[in-house]
């Protein structure tokens, strides 16, 4: 059933993208208050994370009012975000469609922004059917739809992020990438919860490693025996370790630590954030764990799934970083020595530039 769905959808986008637009640009003057700017960025938390910095820098350039549309899987890293005004929830199907042209018809947006690195139909109905006088995104197959474009840079070789970023020059702003990093706000009762349950559990005051068993997907678990062996590994060492699972693997998260590794799980996402920026390291198979530490600037040591792509791996932006990553479709067959090999050295040379500071 999915895959007739995504044949109708792929028709649907090419008859869409048959028709030639004659949408007029409109000159904006985004210093100007009233001006009113949509991004769009739907999917997952990851994939909001990366477009946070491209938000910010948006927002220091400009006074237009600034809407995000996202998703009701990603919905959330925007809501204290303070680069914006107001986040609208996409309802997916033809209704959500309509209800989010009539927003963009009845808030008189004049800017709607594609932050999607590759083509979404859904994105492209909104975009093509919108009333607002200048879309903009990056050059892609669907670039017609648009009144303005960027060179999409390689995705071989420019991280994600540096490829939203492009969009800034759309606003006449040429970003300064030393200065830019992902931002998530952690709230000050987060940092309460968090700092409370590391006091209760004997995990305070002393180097954290952070081991996050869980990622979008099955095919990126490593295994119940794997990370039983990582946990003895790093019990050889001056240090203390959690466990970090979504609610939905709390019986492997069970299975793996066996009631003598702490485990901890939120189903608030502000409180997880907030974990994070605890830790010392996190090792993690997630990619969306990976930025979020990057916002901390949090170590991380990545074990990859890339499977049938060229593009370059959605590492941390700004964290000290060392990876292992398989071609094949899932996690099955890296064995514990061969992450070990690569995990030990980089784990001492953390641990010794902590005793340093």
């Amino acid at each position: 059933m999915k895959k007739i769905e995504l044949f109708l959808r792929k028709i649907l986008l090419n008859i869409l993208l048959s028709f030639r637009y004659s949408s007029k640009p409109e000159k904006v003057d985004y210093q100007n208050a009233n001006s009113k700017i949509l991004f769009i960025r739907l999917n997952r938390i990851g994939d909001a994370l990366v477009v946070t910095p491209l938000i910010h820098e948006i927002r220091q350039a400009v006074k237009s009012k600034i809407f995000l549309l996202a998703d009701r899987k990603n919905y959330f890293i925007f809501e204290n975000n303070e680069d914006v005004d107001q986040v609208i929830i996409f309802e997916k199907g033809i209704k959500g469609i309509l209800t989010v042209l009539k927003f963009i018809k009845d808030n008189k947006i004049n800017t709607v922004v594609d932050l999607h690195d590759d083509v979404s139909t859904t994105v492209t109905f909104l975009i093509a059917f919108s009333k607002a006088s200048n879309k903009f995104g990056l050059e892609k197959e669907n670039k017609k739809i648009y009144t303005k474009t960027v060179p999409k840079l390689n995705p071989k070789s420019y991280h994600v992020v540096e490829r939203i970023l492009e969009i800034c020059k759309l606003f006449s702003n040429n970003c300064k990438k030393e200065d830019i990093n992902i931002r998530y706000p952690v709230q000050k009762s987060s940092e309460v919860n968090t700092a409370k349950f590391l006091r209760n559990n004997n995990l305070d005051g002393i180097f954290l490693v952070g081991v996050n068993i869980s990622a979008g997907s099955g095919a990126r678990f490593w295994g119940v025996e794997n990370y039983k062996k990582l946990f003895s590994f790093l019990s050889t060492f001056n240090l203390k370790y959690v466990l970090l699972t979504a609610p939905d693997d709390i019986e492997l998260a069970g299975q793996i630590s066996e009631g003598k590794t702490k485990v901890y799980f939120s189903k608030n996402y502000n409180e997880y954030a907030a974990m994070i920026s605890r830790l010392n390291l996190l090792f993690t198979p997630d990619t969306a764990a990976v930025h979020l530490a990057s916002a901390f600037k949090v170590p991380v040591f990545g074990i990859y799934v890339k499977y049938n792509t060229n593009d370059m791996i959605w590492s941390p932006y700004r964290s000290k970083f060392d990876c292992i990553i398989t071609e094949a479709p899932n996690l099955r067959n890296v064995t514990f020595d061969e992450v070990k090999t690569k995990f030990e050295p980089f784990l001492r040379n953390i641990l010794l530039e902590n005793v340093k500071q």
